[in-house]
């Protein structure tokens, strides 16, 4: 019987691989172990009570983000009553910096430019105030009134011219009108309650009557077929309306009216300026000439700007302007309070009320 060669012994497992080889089928690839690995890890660092944990953190969270709107909030609501603060106190205290009282002489200035109206800083209410405080003052030696103004309301310059002759006897001091550009109609209605008038050859001084302007259109709406339709309470309360016809009652009312307020301009300006008033026909009619016309015809004194009034009348160098000027909270309250207004009146025509 034949025997068996003995068999080999099974290779010995090597630790080694040779290049470009692939792994062992028993090892697991790095890709492999990547996500297994992290996934053993989120799994060992989850506890128990992460969700608690998450929603006590969006909590918090919340509570700091309505904390901040709450400051914010406040902060917001502190700076607008701040501003409301200061806008009152510039409203109500504006001007008084320079109102006070000046030991050193020196020649009062008061402005009056633009058109003379209500609202207007050439308005009695602002012009007015300025007089007062230049006159109080002990260190003033005379009020100028810069005028360079074409006119306007006759009863604003009405207020001034009483308030000037008023002062004037109150104070005993003197004022003194330098006219710039123009002073015509109602500004030299203020003009002639001065003691003397100084002008430029060139300025453009009289004008010394009153109008009423306005417009007709009942002949083009004839013309076009257009009919008006006007309803009042009162036989006269339309006769201003220009789609309306003006009868001759009404035409000779409003010239009566004319009349007496241009009566009324001619006593002023009589009274203002006595003896050196040379009259002649023209000289209410309603015309202006220049500042050496209006010198020749006793208009105005004599020729002279502010800088010679101060230096060779009053004989105080020093100029103090008192205008009042409109500043930026003025103004910004005005177009409050106008917005304001705008959102009344809206009202109002809605509800169907007219006041007119």
């Amino acid at each position: 019987m034949n025997e068996l060669p003995p068999s080999s012994p099974p290779p010995e497992p090597t630790s080694r691989t040779d290049a470009g080889s692939a792994p062992p089928i028993n090892e697991p690839s790095p890709a492999r172990a990547a996500p297994a690995q992290a996934a053993s890890t989120a799994s060992s660092s989850a506890s128990p009570g992460w969700e608690r944990e998450t929603l006590e953190r969006l909590v918090f969270a919340q509570l700091r983000e309505q904390r901040w709107t709450r400051r914010a909030n406040l902060f917001l609501r502190s700076a607008w009553l701040l501003f409301l603060v200061v806008l009152a106190w510039a409203v109500f205290h504006h001007g008084e910096a320079g109102m006070a009282e000046v030991s050193a002489p020196h020649t009062a200035v008061v402005s009056i430019k633009g058109e003379i109206a209500a609202e207007t800083n050439a308005s009695s209410e602002a012009v007015v105030s300025a007089m007062r405080a230049a006159f109080a003052d002990g260190g003033a030696r005379a009020v100028v009134l810069l005028i360079d103004s074409p006119g306007g309301s006759p009863v604003q310059a009405g207020i001034i011219n009483d308030e000037i002759r008023r002062l004037k006897a109150l104070h005993g001091k003197p004022v003194y009108v330098v006219v710039e550009e123009s002073c015509a109609s109602a500004a030299y209605y203020i003009a002639a309650a001065a003691d003397r008038i100084f002008v430029d050859k060139a300025s453009i001084v009289g004008s010394i009557g009153v109008l009423m302007d306005g417009f007709g259109f009942t002949g083009l709406m004839d013309k076009v077929g257009v009919e008006r339709r006007l309803m009042t309470a009162g036989e006269n309360k339309g006769f201003l309306d220009p789609f309306s016809p003006q009868t001759p009652q009404q035409k000779a009312f409003a010239q009566q009216m004319l009349d007496q307020v241009h009566k009324q301009f001619i006593e002023v300006v009589r009274a203002g300026r006595g003896d050196r008033l040379k009259e002649t026909p023209q000289t209410f009619s309603g015309l202006f000439w220049t500042g050496q016309q209006a010198v020749e015809m006793g208009l105005a004194d004599q020729l002279g700007n502010l800088d010679y009034v101060a230096r060779e009348v009053v004989k105080a160098e020093d100029i103090i302007d008192y205008t009042q000027r409109e500043n930026v909270a003025e103004r910004l309250a005005k177009r409050l309070g106008a917005a304001v207004g705008a959102g009344a009146v809206k009202a109002l025509q809605a509800s169907g009320l007219q006041l007119r």
